[in-house]
Parts: C-alpha cells; sequence; structure tokens
C-alpha cells in the first residue's frame, strides 16, 4: 500500500470516528449594547387629560406581556373579532403549511444518515437453441427468476449531510417564527382597524352634529333675513357652509365601509358577510400599564429578529455543506441476490458482491469554489441583514414610545382647544343674534370648532392605536402560550410550535 494512501485512509478513518462538520459553527450575535431607546429619560407616565381615553399610563420596565394582549383593552367584540380572524385568516394557514413543508424537508434529510435499502426482483421466459453450441437438434424453453437487495451507504465523513440537515432545522426555525410575526401582524392589524373604525364613526357622529347645529343656524338666518335683519349674502353663505360641512359625510363614510371590508378580509369573510361586532371608542379601554422590554430581552421577543437569525444560522451551515462538497466523497454499497424469489435467504443460493468508492473533483474549473464564495456571500448578506433588522425592531420600539408620549400631550392640548372652541363658539352665537358681530366673525368660530371635534376624535384614537404599536413593537407576548386558551382556533398557536 503505498503511503499517500495510508494517509488517506488514516485521515477517513480519524474523520469519521470524530464525527467532524467541516465549515463554521455558528455563534448566536452577540446582544446589542444599546441601554435604552431614546437619548434621553422618558418620563415614567404620560400625560392625561379629562376625557375617556385621555387616562395616564405608566411606563413599566421589563413588564412581561401576556399572549392575548389585545384583552388588555377590555372590549369584547374586539377578542371575538381576533378569535374570528385567528380560526379563518388564510395568511395564518399559508404560514402554517409552509412551517410543515420545512420540517418534512428536514426529515427527509435526515434519511441521508442511514443507509438506503432497495429490492429488485424479475421473471424471464426465454429459448435457447443448441445450434448456439453445436447442437442444432437441441432446444430448450425454460424461466428464470432473480431476486436482489442492494444497499448503499455514503459516509458522511465530513459533515456535509450534517450541515444540510442543521441548515434546513434552521430554516425551519425561520418559518416558524415567520407564523409567529403573521399572527403577531395579524393580531396587531385587527386592532389597530378596529380603532380606526371606532375613529371614523366617532368623527361621522360628530358631523352628523355638527350639520345639525348648522341647520339650526341656517334656520336663524333665514328668519332675521325674512324680517329684514340679516342681508341675502348672510344666508348663502351659511347654506355653504353647510353644505360644505355635509360634503365632509361621505368621504368618511367610504372610508368606513373599507375599514370594514378590511376587517372582514383579515377575520377571512368576504366583504357581504356580516362580521356583527361593531366599534366605538367608548367600548374600548386604554390600558394603563404598559411594558418596556429591556433592550438585551427585545431581540428574543421579536420575531422578525428571531427569524432573521435563523435564516443566519441556515447559511451559515451551506457553508460547511458547499466545504463538504470540495473533499472525498466515501461511499459503501453491497448486493445479495439469488436466482429465485423463494430461495432469497436459502443456503447455497445466493450471490453478493461488497465495494467501496472513492471519489473526488479533480477538475471543474473553479465550479465548487465558487459556490463556496456564494456561501459565504450569502451568509454576509443575512448578517447584514440581521443587523438591519435588529435596528428597525429599536427605532419601532423608540417611535412607540416616542407616540405614546406625544399623544397623550396632543390629546390634552387638543380637549383644551376643543373646549375653547366649543365655548367661543357659543358665545358669538349669542353676540351674533345680538348684533353684536358680524356673521364672518360667527363663521371663524363655527369653522374652528369643527376642525377642533374632528381633531379632538382623532387624538383619542391615536392613544389606542399608539398603545397598539407598543405591544406589536415588543413582540406580542407569543413566548407566554400558557395565556392562549386551547380553542382558540388558531393552528399557530401549539405548545410543540414554541421555541425556547
Amino acid at each position: 500500500m503505498s503511503t499517500g494512501f495510508r494517509i488517506l485512509a488514516a485521515t477517513l478513518a480519524v474523520a469519521f470516528v470524530s464525527g467532524c462538520a467541516v465549515g463554521p459553527d455558528f455563534v448566536r450575535p452577540s446582544v446589542p449594547a444599546a441601554a435604552g431607546y431614546t437619548p434621553e429619560k422618558l418620563a415614567a407616565e404620560t400625560t392625561a387629560a379629562d376625557i375617556h381615553g385621555g387616562e395616564a399610563q405608566r411606563l413599566v420596565q421589563d413588564l412581561d406581556i401576556p399572549g392575548q394582549w389585545w384583552t388588555l383593552f377590555h372590549s369584547p367584540a374586539l377578542t371575538a373579532l381576533i378569535q374570528q380572524a385567528l380560526k379563518a385568516n388564510p395568511t395564518l394557514d399559508a404560514a402554517t403549511a409552509a412551517l410543515r413543508e420545512a420540517q418534512e424537508n428536514v426529515y427527509a434529510e435526515q434519511g441521508a444518515l442511514f443507509p438506503t435499502v432497495s429490492g429488485s426482483a424479475s421473471t424471464e421466459r426465454e429459448k435457447i437453441s443448441g445450434a448456439t453450441f453445436g447442437f442444432p437438434g437441441l432446444s430448450s424453453i425454460f424461466s428464470v427468476h432473480t431476486a436482489e437487495l442492494s444497499v448503499s451507504y455514503p459516509l458522511d465523513v465530513f459533515g456535509g449531510t450534517r450541515r444540510s440537515i442543521e441548515a434546513l432545522t434552521a430554516q425551519t426555525d425561520y418559518e416558524r417564527f415567520q407564523l409567529e410575526a403573521a399572527y403577531l401582524s395579524l393580531t396587531a392589524n385587527v386592532v389597530t382597524a378596529a380603532v380606526t373604525e371606532a375613529s371614523l364613526r366617532a368623527q361621522i357622529a360628530a358631523t352628523n352634529e355638527i350639520i345639525e347645529v348648522e341647520t339650526q343656524e341656517l334656520e336663524v338666518v333665514q328668519r332675521q333675513f325674512a324680517l329684514g335683519g340679516a342681508a341675502k349674502t348672510t344666508v348663502l353663505q351659511q347654506a355653504a357652509t353647510l353644505a360644505q360641512e355635509r360634503a365632509t359625510l361621505p368621504p368618511l363614510e367610504k372610508q368606513l365601509a373599507q375599514e370594514r371590508n378590511l376587517l372582514a378580509d383579515l377575520a377571512g369573510r368576504f366583504p357581504s358577510q356580516d362580521l356583527g361586532e361593531s366599534f366605538d371608542l367608548a367600548g374600548l379601554q386604554l390600558p394603563k400599564d404598559l411594558p418596556v422590554s429591556l433592550p438585551s430581552k427585545l431581540i428574543e421577543q421579536r420575531p422578525d429578529v428571531r427569524s432573521s437569525e435563523a435564516q443566519l444560522h441556515s447559511y451559515s451551515a451551506e457553508i460547511g455543506v458547499a466545504t463538504a462538497n470540495q473533499l472525498p466523497q466515501l461511499t459503501l454499497s453491497a448486493t445479495y441476490g439469488s436466482s429465485s424469489v423463494g430461495n432469497l435467504f436459502s443456503p447455497g443460493t445466493g450471490i453478493w458482491s461488497a465495494a467501496a468508492s472513492l471519489s473526488q473533483t479533480l477538475f471543474d474549473a473553479g465550479t465548487l469554489q465558487h459556490k463556496k464564495r456564494a456561501a459565504v456571500a450569502a451568509f454576509d448578506q443575512a448578517a447584514a441583514q440581521y443587523r438591519s433588522t435588529v435596528l428597525a425592531a429599536f427605532q419601532d420600539v423608540a417611535n412607540a414610545l416616542r407616540a405614546l408620549q406625544s399623544d397623550a400631550d396632543a390629546l390634552q392640548a387638543q380637549l383644551a382647544a376643543e373646549r375653547a372652541a366649543a365655548d367661543s363658539l357659543a358665545l358669538s352665537r349669542e353676540q351674533f343674534r345680538d348684533g353684536a358681530i358680524t356673521y364672518l366673525s360667527l363663521l371663524t368660530a363655527e369653522q374652528t370648532y369643527q376642525q377642533s371635534r374632528i381633531n379632538l376624535v382623532q387624538a383619542q384614537a391615536n392613544r389606542f392605536s399608539d398603545t397598539a404599536a407598543l405591544f406589536q413593537a415588543l413582540g406580542g407576548g407569543w413566548w407566554n402560550p400558557a395565556d392562549i386558551p386551547a380553542d382558540n382556533g388558531a393552528p399557530s398557536r401549539l405548545l410543540d410550535r414554541i421555541i425556547p
């Protein structure tokens, strides 16, 4: 035996016994060093306003998030609609199917670690002529039956198969967290759409009240004109103002209908099907204690960050696959057969063979080397995307925290503005009827009140939307499956799906 062959054989033996796997071993990215989400320390409590939805909210450091965070709004209609969505939304079904596909691919690749056994059997009917052997008068007809078992076992000496399994397992983790992300996105979208519907209903109600008041005002100026106490231009201006206010209703009603259609879609229903639930701001309660997760925990909680990490892991394992493909491939094979199917395992009737083959690519114009470089480049790309995802996660939380503080202040200011505008309008009406001010002054007061009333409703709704945005930005509590009832109908909330 040559020295080179002995060295190669010893190398293969050591590699096989040690069970090595070439390529890098994946190391989870380090936790970001960020100590907080904003340059300065935020107030521990938001400002309060004396109106529904204006309650002060406390920011509690490292407060855990329940699995059903939307129940903190204390709206039975909202909870019922989310349960419908979890049962029927096709996006969740698609994400669940993608997870099952990824799991089956792992199981399929794991089969490559075991020998492949195949069997074959054949039967033939033949006639031979003795003329072939120098006996012209001899002929014979007979049957030939054969059976054979074949075993092939490609040894995973350098761990290429194990790295492939590792890559597919990481891809399964990716799909699992994509499913969690779809779950979180669905529930957050339902909450946001419900809040938007409630806001639109409040804006429509406020607009109708304003229309009613302006209709009464038009009747007043018409009576004054009939008595000679008001000019025709005043009547026309008031009629134009009333018409303009009525013109704001159809766009609001259109938005409301579209929002209802969106809710139907999220719930897996057609627009023509009745949802059964409707929403108004009075039916929602603003959560008073809000969680602020530690930055070091955010990357564990955000499903998009975890799925990005799993994808990075998959690409790391693919480098090992590409590296193993450059090394020798060792395969063991054996066959065992018999000329009779019934006597396949009978003594003295079998035929067999055994072989070992070693193959190594000697020249491929750099194909395997470039594939490895491509795998390294894909890993670098995934690493950059992971960093981008982490930065976006921190940005989402920072934006939500800023919005909570700013919109609480805005609601307080809008409430003061609306009350001042209402007082100003009431006084202007009295003065106009007494002839103390012109109609132009009254019209200005009316327009100011109209805008402040709509702004107040929108500011109320923003408080609820901001709260939902914070829960979504922090990951939505998917790690607390015990909070989720087993009968909620959502295939994505099974305990065997949760990754520690």
